[in-house]
């Protein structure tokens, strides 16, 4: 139990820093060309324990372009800042280590 808590651990920085440089990227490109189009949109997360919501929304934050505003425990929903259009799942790729670390 606990080394697979590792294995996530470890694999969620990995991707969590994979992210980044890409979001970091993407938003370059973005900036340069001037094509944004900001939203909020609403994400469902299967996350349960408010701990691994919470670690979710801050990796959000954390990736250049989005910004969570808004997170709902109870109905496990959270509302994103995004400042291009993307698909819910787009956002939050590191979901299933954060359920394999915590939950």
């Amino acid at each position: 139990m606990f080394l697979s808590r590792v294995y996530y651990g470890i694999a969620y920085f990995i991707v969590l820093i994979w992210e980044i440089i890409k979001s970091t990227l993407s938003m370059c490109g973005v900036i340069c060309k001037g094509s944004y189009n900001p939203q909020v949109i609403n994400i469902e997360t299967e996350l349960k324990r408010e701990i691994s919501q919470t670690f979710l929304a801050n990796s959000i934050t954390l990736t250049p372009g989005t910004l969570t505003v808004d997170l709902d425990s109870e109905n496990q929903i959270l509302k994103v800042a995004v400042i291009t259009p993307r698909d819910a799942k787009d956002v939050i790729p590191f979901e299933p280590y954060i359920k394999g670390m915590f939950e």
